[in-house]
């Protein structure tokens, strides 16, 4: 997948965060537009002038610490050129350490802790899980975790638990992840 995909799909999970999702689809074409189709070189170098010109851009949803995220992003997906490229970095990292590409992308990117980045990943479509309140009351009710995983080793253990199904399953962790949230 492009970078430009990479770049547009980060940024509509950053988008979604904390509003309703159906606002930001309306407004995607919009989105499209005024990132220059998430061109990652034009969103990387991005100068105040384009800057305030987003803000007032009613093509978009206007919140400027999002905006900025676009920007960094952008940078963190050139960076990740000299690694062999997002396609291969966070496409090729391994379902048996997904947690590891989550805290990686929680410490390069922008605003992609949480679940931005797990839905990301989902959306993008590699291997991944996602801790959605189903997912999690499962997981609390198998034993894996007794609250949200929050930790690093509430994470550990999320990751162990999910590792130990794939091996007896032989199913990915979307598949696994899918069964989880439809299984309470």
């Amino acid at each position: 997948m492009p970078d430009d995909r990479w770049l547009s799909i980060l940024t509509k999970c950053i988008f979604q965060a904390g509003f309703n999702w159906k606002v930001i689809e309306a407004k995607w074409d919009g989105f499209e537009a005024a990132f220059d189709g998430f061109d990652v070189g034009r969103c990387a170098f991005m100068d105040d002038e384009k800057f305030d010109a987003l803000l007032q851009d009613t093509r978009i949803v206007r919140n400027g610490t999002k905006i900025a995220a676009v920007r960094d992003n952008a940078a963190f997906l050139l960076d990740l050129r000299a690694e062999g490229g997002a396609g291969k970095v966070l496409g090729g990292w391994p379902s048996t350490d997904y947690v590891g590409l989550l805290d990686m992308l929680a410490r390069r990117g922008s605003r992609l802790g949480g679940a931005s980045a797990q839905y990301a990943m989902r959306f993008a479509g590699r291997d991944s899980f996602i801790l959605s309140r189903d997912v999690t009351a499962r997981l609390i009710a198998e034993g894996v975790i007794d609250k949200p995983a929050t930790s690093k080793k509430a994470m550990a253990a999320v990751q162990q638990a999910f590792n130990t199904w794939m091996d007896q399953s032989g199913r990915s962790l979307t598949e696994i992840s899918r069964v989880l949230a439809m299984s309470l």
